[in-house]
């Protein structure tokens, strides 16, 4: 058994030793509190967790460096896929804008494109939406 946490450890072994003295008929009593601890504990070490990557989060804000540690934020390589991918997809829209809207059609699509391209481009600029309680 894999027991990174000593304290857990220590109230399984507890448990046992109860449920061992106790006997079948408080077992579920016991289980049920086993588990609560072991809840108890992952709570505390999500929290834990979340708290210190917020806190990366906002240091590497304050500091203005790479905004790579921000949530939704990606590389060089998802931009330029996600580039290459308007792309490809706006040969066939050009086209079906062409066909069915001649001149107006094919403006608004392109005029679609590059949004949809500048929004994508530039969203680690707009400002995020905070939570009330923000973590």
């Amino acid at each position: 058994m894999d027991t990174r946490d000593p304290e857990l450890k220590n109230e399984l072994d507890a448990t046992l030793h109860a449920r061992r003295e106790l006997g079948a008929e408080y077992e579920a009593a016991l289980i049920e509190s086993f588990l609560g601890k072991v809840e108890q504990s992952l709570d505390t070490t999500i929290d834990r967790q979340v708290r210190r990557r917020l806190a990366e989060q906002r240091t590497a804000a304050a500091r203005g460096g790479p905004s790579s540690a921000l949530p939704g934020t990606e590389g060089f390589g998802e931009r330029f896929g996600f580039g290459i991918i308007s792309l490809i997809v706006a040969v066939p829209l050009s086209a079906i804008a062409a066909h069915q809207a001649q001149l107006e059609g094919l403006i608004v699509t392109w005029l679609g494109i590059v949004g949809v391209n500048a929004v994508h481009a530039f969203r680690d600029r707009l400002p995020l939406r905070r939570e009330k309680d923000d973590l």
